[in-house]
This record gives C-alpha cells, sequence and structure tokens, in this order.
C-alpha cells in the first residue's frame, strides 16, 4: 500500500502564490511518475503537471508559465510552485503516483489539499 499526503493548500488572493507538497510512503521499489490534477465543484478532474523519473515535466495548458512541478528524491516528495493564482485556480488539488513493486504497476492517488483563489 501506498500513501500519499498532500499540503500546503490554501485561501489566496488573486495574484499570490502557494507551494503543494505531496509525499509518498509505503511499499513499493521504485515511483516511476508523480502528478498534480485539480478539480473544481462541477467540472472534470484536470492535467495540472506530471513529473517522471527523469525528471521531465508537462504542464496543462492553463497553468503553463505560472506553475512549476519539481521533486525531492531522496524524500520522495514533489511540489507545486503556484505563481500568479488566478479566481479560476480554484480547486482541490490531487495528487498521484505510478509506483512499481513486486505486484506490478499501480497508480494511486492522495485525498487532496484545497487551493481557494479569492479576486
Amino acid at each position: 500500500q501506498v500513501r500519499l499526503r498532500e499540503s500546503g493548500g490554501g485561501l489566496v488572493q488573486a495574484g499570490g502564490s502557494l507551494r503543494l507538497s505531496c509525499a509518498a510512503s509505503g511499499s513499493y521499489t521504485r515511483i516511476n511518475a508523480m502528478g498534480w490534477y485539480r478539480q473544481a465543484p462541477g467540472k472534470e478532474r484536470e492535467l495540472v503537471a506530471t513529473i517522471t523519473s527523469s525528471d521531465t515535466t508537462t504542464y496543462g495548458d492553463s497553468v503553463k508559465g505560472r506553475f512549476t512541478m519539481s521533486r525531492d528524491i531522496a524524500k520522495d516528495t514533489v511540489y507545486l510552485q503556484m505563481n500568479s493564482l488566478k479566481p479560476e485556480d480554484t480547486a482541490t488539488y490531487l495528487c498521484n503516483a505510478l509506483t512499481v513493486s513486486s505486484f506490478g504497476p499501480r497508480l494511486y492517488w492522495g485525498q487532496g489539499t484545497q487551493v481557494t483563489v479569492s479576486s
């Protein structure tokens, strides 16, 4: 079993910044990739950013140039630096991890952290 613990969400004014963290723990051989997604009420889950074990990052079109995803290999933790936040960034931000173990690859999701951007 793998646990993902997100933190760093909160309330911020438009134009402000927040930094989210997601720490993975549990039983696995390695993590192949981790990602951030977000979901607002009444909307579909949306890709925010992903990062692979080779540090290749991808970003959703709506956050390119404003958000940066990074990782700390030693801590199995990823970060999402969010700058120039807009009210439309308001959502629950969820972390996922694609892990590999003796049972094969599996995708895990965290519980999410709320980000609210006021205008």
